[in-house]
């Protein structure tokens, strides 16, 4: 991509910015994201705030290392009556963040491979390369994985193996990197499928596909804040079977972001990413010297922003906006991180839908006022006209979720979660091809899609250190796909008029974590899948009735 003299003016205004907050003798900390995937670590750290050991806007994923090192900590100094098991785990899961304590120095329980200092080892228990001083910082863990599952349809396996690495220079600079390569012995992943399993392009292989993912930045941190050059996987609203603003499930495109926490009661996140459109632009297509048509996508860019107030203890209320744009370069007004975009959009088209871009607006609550019980609700809108709500039978193009989680209480060491996610027709759809709330043609928000309804009941158990026993039912539903009605007639298209595709899943599972960043787990999944539309948003392997039993490992995430 060819960038442009303003856009080169903006990026070295950034890094300048980067380079003043470096070397500010005020600053001391650096924000290295920990994947969304480890979610066991996430689960705890939640159940901890539940229990009110600490306080945590869980509406905003990924973490940082360091806030996840800070928290941990915290709870584990603090005056609460932890149970055993949450002491084991604190203890468990800080070992993983040594560097984040500025050592490297040997724990009880280590088993190293090769050890000549406290700086540097190669170890078996935690996983990894590992180096730390005064001024650098590097950790290197392998990744590796298989998951095998077989029905009455057919057997097939996921695996993939990589590196991850991750560390800081001097006390503000974080980096990581993370590559791993995929198989699928069958399509497991598409933009068709309305599955919770990360997206991302990929090519046939045999009867299967292969895929590849990288991720990776370098980010600036400070004792209130951080910015960041990544790319990597987010995810925006509460709830624990799939988030409906950004569900962070769609391939992780490259983006710049900020977080801003001044004070105690507010918090701030803004992202600006550059997504992948994979909407043929003719008149930037040519062909080669060689005879090949190059083709060439339209730019495609996401802005978005989030207020987080915390107006009493255990209380967060976010809310913000974002917007799609595209053909217009990267705009300089939506890199300004705290506007709200439509009004931007209106100044920037003459308020012209054909000219315009897509704009939405959300709104998270979640609060653990009562100790151990987690309400949330999340908003969505991606058009919004009051009088909808008490005129006729329009409809607005919303997408809500609202839940509860009960944790350890009456039974410890048990969480109870109830959930339910609907989203209108239209939703997360737009009727200018490059401005969808898309990226690689994967739905940004919650991944069941528009015109669609979700009934989610779970229970999980860990009985000590280190085992997840889950068991869960989960009802999806989702009615005609409809291409976005033009004018008027859009907002009239009714609520799931039909069923064209319904999936009943009972599922039970249990997993231990016999290191810190590895596991091995089994399961076993009762799937009922009916629906005119069935073959297109599932593997085939899981059509009609099936039993479908699965096991694996996972080092690293």
């Amino acid at each position: 991509m060819t960038i442009n003299p303003t856009t080169t003016k903006i990026l070295l205004a950034l890094l300048a910015l980067c380079g003043s907050i470096l070397f500010s003798p005020t600053t001391r900390a650096q924000s290295v994201p920990e994947h969304i995937s480890w979610t066991t670590l996430y689960e705890f750290l939640d159940e901890l705030a539940s229990e009110q050991i600490i306080s945590l806007n869980t509406s905003v994923k990924p973490y940082t290392r360091e806030l996840i090192f800070q928290k941990l900590t915290e709870a584990q100094s603090s005056d609460a009556s932890l149970s055993n098991r949450q002491r084991q785990e604190i203890a468990f899961y800080l070992r993983a963040f040594q560097l984040e304590a500025g050592s490297n120095a040997r724990q009880p329980g280590d088993i190293d491979l090769i050890r000549k200092s406290e700086k540097a080892s190669v170890s078996l228990y935690p996983t990894g390369i590992f180096y730390s001083d005064s001024l650098f910082a590097l950790g290197v863990t392998p990744v590796l994985g298989l998951q095998y599952f077989s029905n009455e349809n057919e057997s097939f396996y996921h695996r993939f193996h990589g590196v991850n690495a991750f560390g800081r220079l001097g006390a503000n600079v974080g980096f990581y990197v993370s590559l791993r390569d995929n198989h699928e012995s069958i399509p497991l992943t598409s933009e068709h499928f309305l599955t919770d399993r990360y997206g991302v392009p990929a090519k046939k292989s045999g009867n299967g596909v292969d895929y590849s993912e990288a991720r990776g930045g370098l980010t600036v941190g400070w004792d209130w804040g951080s910015v960041g050059l990544v790319k990597d996987h987010f995810a925006w609203g509460s709830g624990y079977n799939g988030a409906n603003i950004f569900s962070g499930r769609f391939p992780s495109p490259g983006q710049l972001t900020l977080h801003l926490a001044p004070v105690d009661w507010f918090e701030f996140n803004y992202v600006h990413a550059w997504l992948v459109s994979e909407v043929l632009d003719s008149s930037r297509s040519y062909n080669t010297s060689e005879g090949v048509y190059r083709e060439v996508f339209h730019d495609k860019y996401l802005a978005a922003n989030l207020y987080t107030f915390k107006p009493w203890q255990a209380l967060h209320v976010s809310f913000g906006n974002s917007i799609i744009y595209s053909d217009i370069g990267v705009q300089a007004a939506y890199l300004v991180p705290f506007l709200f975009y439509k009004s931007v959009d209106h100044t920037l088209n003459g308020a012209a839908n054909k000219t315009g871009q897509n704009a939405q607006m959300f709104l998270d609550i979640s609060s653990r006022q009562i100790k151990h019980l987690n309400l949330y609700t999340t908003i969505y809108f991606d058009e919004l006209n009051t009088r909808r709500f008490t005129e006729g039978n329009d409809n607005n193009f919303f997408s809500l979720k609202a839940g509860a989680r009960l944790s350890n209480w009456p039974l410890k060491d048990v969480m109870v979660t109830a959930e339910y996610t609907r989203t209108n027709p239209m939703t997360y759809k737009h009727n200018l091809d490059a401005t969808t709330f898309e990226t690689n043609n994967y739905v940004l928000g919650h991944y069941l899609r528009d015109n669609a309804d979700q009934i989610h009941l779970s229970a999980i158990v860990r009985p000590f250190r280190g085992l997840r026993v889950l068991a869960s039912f989960t009802r999806d539903r989702r009615g005609p796909d409809i291409a976005y009605v033009k004018g008027a007639d859009a907002v009239k298209v009714p609520f799931m008029e039909e069923v064209r595709f319904e999936r009943q899943s009972i599922r039970f599972e249990a997993g231990y974590e016999v290191t810190h960043n590895g596991r091995i787990f089994a399961g076993i999944d009762l799937q009922d899948v009916t629906g005119t539309d069935a073959a297109k948003y599932v593997p085939t392997a899981y059509l009609g009735t099936t039993t479908t039993i699965s096991g694996g490992f996972q080092i690293g995430f």
